[in-house]
């Protein structure tokens, strides 16, 4: 009984030493949606203060959400976010292996966050194939990780068809759409609307053939889940150790 007692004080005290340090967090990422169905540019992610808002719903979308919904690069994103909020912990989370995130496909990234200053989490990701559809965070104070000790808080995020935004800054069509063959991105038909939610209208690309040789089936409706962001804090080393000693100890004391 002492033994359990000791190892238990032991493994609730390391949170007291870990809060102090930066935490190592691993960000997980499944496309969860039926087979053929949509698929998805590399996740851009944002560990931050709260301040960075990319894009809101009803309203016209500006350059940086548009450099994802209509490319998948964030090539605009990551500077705007990083202007508003020069501390925040910018970076991506890639499919493995290399390219869009297909139906069953997974990837993973670690981040190095402090959770102290960088609280909250933003994402955004290209839907494809797509003219200007994307997922993501319209309030950046959505996603509170970590409590006031520094301690995680959310283990995942799970979206639904309802949850695909469009951007509204692209006509919807075969001709300019990402990820379809006979298609280029760069064409494009400036469509001037609003940010909204909207997945029905990918209905539009049933049938054709996709970058990746198969013929798309959207299959969506509101409820289907679609993208799955898991978080898990990565131990230190020691911390790793030590958790593993106190295991130990514990099955001994047992025996």
């Amino acid at each position: 009984m002492r033994g359990r007692i000791a190892a238990g004080v032991l493994v609730a005290a390391l949170p007291l030493t870990v809060m102090a340090q930066d935490v190592e967090l691993e960000v997980s990422v499944e496309n969860l949606s039926p087979t053929n169905s949509i698929s998805f540019a590399p996740l851009r992610i944002g560990f931050n203060n709260g301040t960075f808002d990319s894009f809101n719903n009803g309203e016209a979308a500006g350059q940086p959400i548009i450099s994802v919904a209509e490319g998948g690069t964030g090539v605009d994103w990551f500077p705007a976010f990083s202007a508003a909020d020069p501390t925040a912990t910018l970076g991506t989370v890639a499919p493995n292996p290399p390219g869009p995130l297909l139906p069953g496909g997974t990837g993973t990234g670690v981040f190095t966050v402090d959770s102290s200053v960088n609280q909250y989490f933003t994402f955004a990701s290209m839907v494809v194939p797509s003219n200007d559809y994307f997922i993501g965070n319209d309030n950046p104070l959505a996603y509170d990780l970590f409590d006031d000790n520094g301690d995680l808080i959310i283990s995942e995020i799970t979206l639904t068809a309802s949850d695909i935004w469009d951007a509204g800054s692209e006509v919807d069509g075969v001709f300019g759409a990402a990820f379809l063959q006979g298609s280029s991105n760069d064409d494009r038909i400036a469509e001037d609307s609003v940010v909204e939610f909207d997945f029905a209208d990918l209905n539009v690309f049933n049938g054709s053939t996709t970058a990746a040789g198969y013929v798309f089936d959207s299959q969506l409706a509101s409820d289907t889940d679609i993208y799955r962001i898991s978080f898990t804090v990565v131990p230190e080393p020691a911390t790793a150790m030590l958790l593993c000693t106190a295991g130990v100890f514990v099955l001994r004391r047992r025996r």
